[in-house]
């Protein structure tokens, strides 16, 4: 008798750099100029829905987005002193989970600091191994 399972596939394995994202995106934040944490903001909140920005860092997000209007999204300038490095953090682990593309459209909004260009390098190589993972075939 056979005890173990059949083989099935199982949920996709995260990539070890993921979590390194996050800590970066806060560092970069900390670090950037207001015009480019406004960027930073405004890509990741941009395609999460208001009840998804209600449940992170206390809902600062949500009263950004709504202040900032919902078509053609902007964080003001005024907005930026309420956001913390630590708050971008729990954006961003929550926006890799919702979007994956929010976070890595980074590359092309983040420019300029050390943590920024390690980050572009991690989002550059995530995308090219789920770019090589879809092509590959599958296991027989």
């Amino acid at each position: 008798m056979n005890d173990t399972a059949p083989d099935t596939p199982g949920p996709a394995p995260t990539l070890p750099d993921d979590a390194a994202i996050p800590a970066l995106l806060g560092e970069v934040y900390e670090a950037a100029p207001a015009s480019e944490r406004s960027r930073l903001v405004e890509q990741l909140v941009r395609p999460l829905g208001l009840l998804s920005l209600v449940a992170v860092a206390g809902g600062v997000f949500a009263g950004i987005r709504l202040r900032g209007g919902w078509p053609d999204f902007h964080v003001r300038l005024e907005d930026l002193p309420s956001v913390r490095a630590s708050d971008v953090m729990a954006l961003a682990e929550h926006a890799q989970q919702v979007s994956v593309e929010a976070v890595d459209g980074l590359a092309q909004v983040l420019a300029g600091s050390a943590a920024a260009a390690l980050l572009v390098t991690l989002l550059v190589q995530r995308s090219r191994r789920r770019a090589g993972a879809r092509s590959e075939p599958p296991l027989a």
